[in-house]
């Protein structure tokens, strides 16, 4: 089967069409119109699959709160055609055994690629290295390292696993947070915790950990990827260490480019984060350091919950939100309508850019003939409020409930296969997934 795409707008520029056929983009003008599907793009903007470099499905151990099933619905109705799925599983994906079944939940989903990520150290306990060369050798062909949601916070384990990964062509993912720093910390340290009675969480026990995982990237000759940027301090380490040459990326949240501290007045706990949501001034600084390229990539943390993690007392409440289906719509409101980004920049920072950090192929000349047909259709003028009957995934510990975001993604199609349709997610087949 053939599928036309008429006169969408690519990358929010040229409007024109593109042709799927065999898993693959295709000239269009090669196409038999008479027996082709036809899809009216008109008004629609085309993206190339999003890829999320950090996602957490849960699964194995934690399906109560989602499933690499459900994670992926989810996913493919926020546009995402790749996820990267994070080690704090039960049992940690420290082992062969454990990324291998998680590579093969996601084949039997088939709406998205799932790739798992590795621990850095065996049951993210920071004592001792994890076997990275039979991960990175095993059946899921691991590429990505990270110990998130803990800071590998020893020094001289740190850089041996910044150099073993180099030598396995891989990149290590920190989670930067001085545990000594932050410890009973829940929310941000600011006049306004003080007022709430809640623990302070300081920005430099962020800074203070990337800055030295910098100058240790540097000595191994390694790449850093550095999680969930949140703080002017962080943006300002991460801008020295890119000016000196050191292979470092990094991340922002899509709740980080637009939420505030603020909203911890509430005590919901749908608003406690890892790291915290900051002040505006943070806010602002993130934003502008996407745009110019500081920060590489947005990555949504998803990291869903059962709804008693989150229905007690704010001190008590797990860390984490979900934000796989609402990130573009975020991204949309907080970097494009300001200006700080067009469409094509939101293309590099959510499909080109993770994609190349996690070594995942496909994704180099998007929406070009030749490539895979990983492909978005999103309606940039739609408008809705986001509630939990929309939301696809097991939990529902959003920060955006009950708020409208921009666009809706309309169509999407994962190596061909279609997996959205008019906003519906479909059914794929364990092909898709490769």
């Amino acid at each position: 089967m053939t599928t036309l795409l008429q006169n969408a707008s690519v990358l929010g520029g040229e409007r024109r069409d593109l042709a799927i056929e065999g898993g693959v983009l295709v000239d269009p003008a090669t196409v038999d119109r008479a027996t082709a599907e036809v899809v009216d793009a008109t008004g629609l903007i085309a993206l190339p699959g999003l890829v999320d470099l950090h996602t957490h499905l849960r699964q194995p151990g934690g399906e109560q709160a989602e499933t690499v099933a459900s994670g992926v619905r989810a996913a493919a109705a926020g546009g995402y055609t790749c996820v990267f799925a994070m080690a704090n599983t039960n049992p940690v994906a420290d082992t062969p055994a454990v990324v291998e079944q998680v590579h093969r939940l996601g084949l039997q989903a088939g709406l998205a690629t799932v790739r798992p990520i590795g621990a850095v150290t065996v049951g993210l306990a920071g004592e001792r290295l994890a076997d990275m060369t039979m991960l990175a050798q095993s059946a899921a062909r691991v590429t990505v390292f990270s110990d998130d949601g803990k800071c590998v916070a020893d020094a001289e384990l740190m850089r041996r696993a910044l150099e073993h990964a180099a030598s396995l062509g891989g990149v290590v993912a920190q989670h930067a947070q001085d545990p000594h720093l932050t410890r009973g910390s829940v929310m941000h340290e600011s006049p306004l915790a003080a007022e709430l009675g809640l623990t302070g969480w300081p920005s430099v026990a962020e800074a203070s950990i990337v800055a030295r995982d910098a100058m240790l990237a540097e000595v191994a000759g390694a790449r850093l990827h550095v999680c969930h940027v949140s703080t002017v301090e962080t943006v300002e380490v991460v801008r020295a260490a890119k000016a000196r040459g050191i292979q470092l990326t990094a991340e922002v949240t899509p709740h980080h480019l637009l939420l505030t501290e603020e909203l911890v007045r509430s005590y919901d706990g749908r608003f406690k984060v890892n790291p915290p949501l900051r002040a505006e001034r943070d806010v602002l600084a993130l934003r502008e350091a996407l745009a110019d390229g500081t920060i590489d990539i947005v990555a949504t943390d998803h990291a869903p919950h059962a709804p008693e993690a989150k229905q007690t007392a704010f001190a008590d409440a797990a860390f984490g939100m979900v934000g796989l289906e609402t990130a573009l719509g975020v991204v949309q409101q907080a970097m494009v309508e300001t200006g700080l980004l067009d469409w094509a920049g939101v293309a590099r920072v959510m499909s080109t850019a993770p994609a190349a950090i996690g070594s995942e192929p496909g994704y180099d000349a998007p929406l070009e003939v030749g490539s895979p047909a990983h492909v978005v259709l999103v309606d940039p003028d739609a408008r809705s409020v986001i509630d939990v009957d929309r939301l696809h995934g097991r939990s529902t510990n959003s920060p955006f409930l009950g708020v409208e975001l921009p666009g809706r993604v309309l169509h999407v199609w994962h190596g061909g296969v279609r997996t959205v349709a008019d906003g519906r997610v479909g059914v794929a087949t364990e092909g898709a997934n490769r």
